[in-house]
């Protein structure tokens, strides 16, 4: 057996094999060069970048020299592992067969799906028209409400009751509301429909400003007594500030068109 790759510290953990790696590194290649040689196979330096890409998330050249000498004693660990004779007998099992030929087939669809989105246009008629698109299905109205949340039906009418009778609506939220908004008064804030239940929303939708529910709201936290404060029309968010977002939501769009292509075409 040989080895060479410098001095070796006694006793060094190993570190997870890289099974399982599925980060595809790109950019300009030189010409691999010999980094290490274990038991005639030799390590070049294109594993060896990749490899210290993948344990560190930098380039070979942003590692320290005390760094670079771990990384390639961990490296060679691997490989003098992987070039035992009982390696050779265990890439003949079908369990291990299979898993070097997902690895392979996971890393070349990781590739090929990286080019496909490096290459692709997102042109700003695209992105406003999405940005478009999605403030169209944004509810139209935001509201702000409190609400006191109760344990059971009784409990809420009780509440009702009391409301009708002059009582504070926020002094009630404070003193018997179980929620998390409880200790403010059952404050809320601003909200979206879509950002709560549904029946809660559907209530408050239906109540005008300045009421409460006449009856108790029930959802799967409990039975609910609510007060719409006030409503405003919901405005869109600006373009650049959801700019990024947008082209992540297109390029997704455009991918799984390109992959339904792939299915619709693929043979046999």
């Amino acid at each position: 057996m040989t080895i060479r790759s410098g001095s070796r510290s006694a006793g060094r953990r190993l570190p997870a094999l890289l099974i399982g790696a599925m980060t595809v590194f790109s950019g300009s290649i030189a010409s691999a060069q010999t980094v290490a040689t274990v038991n005639g196979t030799d390590i070049d330096s294109h594993v060896f970048d990749f490899y210290v890409q993948s344990r560190t998330q930098r380039q070979l050249a942003q590692v320290t020299a005390e760094e670079r000498a771990i990384l390639l004693e961990e490296i060679t660990d691997i490989y003098l592992l992987a070039t035992q004779d009982a390696a050779e007998q265990l890439r003949q099992e079908p369990q291990i067969k299979a898993q070097i030929e997902l690895q392979i087939q996971s890393l070349l669809a990781q590739a090929v799906a990286n080019d496909f989105v490096s290459n692709m246009t997102i042109t700003d008629e695209e992105i406003l028209a999405e940005y478009d698109s999605q403030a169209a299905l944004a509810p139209p109205q935001q509201f702000k409400a409190r609400h006191i949340l109760v344990e059971t039906q009784g409990e809420a009418t009780a509440i009702i009751a009391e409301l009708d009778g002059g009582a504070n609506f926020e002094a009630l939220a404070t003193e018997r509301s179980t929620g998390p908004s409880g200790p403010n008064g059952g404050d809320l804030g601003w909200f979206s429909p879509n950002q709560m239940v549904k029946p809660f929303s559907d209530a408050v939708a239906l109540l005008e400003d300045g009421m409460y529910t006449a009856q108790p709201v029930q959802t799967d936290f409990g039975w609910h007594v609510i007060l719409r404060e006030d409503s405003r029309v919901a405005e869109a968010p600006p373009l650049d500030s959801v700019r990024e977002t947008i082209v992540q939501a297109l390029q997704n769009k455009k991918f799984q068109s390109y992959i339904e292509e792939l299915r619709n075409s693929a043979t046999e």
